[in-house]
């Protein structure tokens, strides 16, 4: 039996550690290019992937399917939801609703939604995703597209506080190349883009790839092609039962990350906090109700 809440990304990067070397080679020639690369005729992916055709149907039933038949119907089904637009999604809920209050309904989905992304999250690996991000000798660019800016705004406006050398791009603004200009090897772009991935991100990321930065990725569960570029990623759910993504999971990953960024440089961002405060006073943007 196969488990209806992960991709099938999600299951081959569990069990990686389980393939033979073989169904190791395929599976990472899988997520190089997925799900595509595995909607072709299966002989056509064993030879991409130059493994033997029973390597491949000895590695879908280990993801639990019964055969190669079975594995290309899930991934259709995926690509599917990947490419659902708001007005599909929300019928395809709305038919199927349970008749409890929505404030239950969409509570249980994001608790879900974290429940299994937090499952999937390498500690050390978000641990030195953080420091990467403390890091003041490397520019910090932060990124974030038509949905996404708004996560990237929240980002961006606290590692202003934590940090000096950072600069917020947004790819929606034809200006995005010009910032590229003095991006240079060991910067860190973080990047957030989820379904309905957007083109002017990806052309952003393997521009600064090519120039040697570091890329950390922000994405969902089907994962955005930046992957492929990405030093590391962090794929989060974000099914709810709405006609929109939620981004609550993804908002948990960030306010995590700043609260160990700002602990990586405390003694710098407290001295930062106290001057901005200082600037608040003179400029009296806040009422003070003492």
């Amino acid at each position: 039996m196969t488990d209806a809440t992960q991709s099938i990304s999600d299951r081959i990067q569990q069990k990686l550690d389980d393939f033979t070397r073989a169904e190791r080679q395929l599976a990472l020639s899988i997520l190089e290019n997925y799900p595509a690369s595995g909607l072709g005729p299966l002989a056509t992916l064993a030879t991409d992937a130059n493994v033997s055709v029973p390597t491949v149907a000895r590695m879908v039933q280990k993801l639990g399917f019964k055969g190669y038949p079975d594995f290309q119907t899930e991934l259709r089904e995926e690509l599917l939801a990947m490419a659902k637009n708001p007005i599909a999604k929300h019928e395809t809920w709305a038919e199927a609703a349970p008749s409890e209050h929505l404030l239950n309904k969409f509570t249980v989905a994001v608790i879900e939604n974290i429940r299994l992304t937090m499952s999937q999250i390498n500690p050390n690996e978000f641990d030195a995703t953080c420091a990467l991000v403390a890091d003041q000798s490397r520019h910090l660019y932060i990124v974030g597209g038509r949905i996404t800016h708004t996560l990237a705004e929240y980002l961006y406006l606290h590692m202003q506080v934590i940090r000096p050398n950072l600069t917020h791009v947004q790819s929606t603004s034809n200006t995005w190349p010009h910032y590229l200009l003095n991006a240079k090897e060991g910067d860190v772009f973080v990047i957030f883009d989820v379904r309905r991935y957007e083109n002017n991100i990806l052309k952003l990321a393997e521009m600064a790839h090519a120039k040697g930065a570091k890329i950390i990725l922000f994405t969902d569960q089907w994962r955005s092609p930046v992957h492929r570029l990405a030093d590391i990623s962090f794929g989060s759910r974000i099914i709810v039962p709405s006609a929109w993504d939620s981004a609550t999971t993804t908002m948990l990953l960030i306010e995590t990350m700043i609260s160990s960024v700002q602990d990586l440089n405390w003694d710098e961002t407290k001295d930062r906090i106290e001057m901005l405060e200082g600037i608040f006073n003179q400029t009296r943007l806040f009422r003070k109700f003492t």
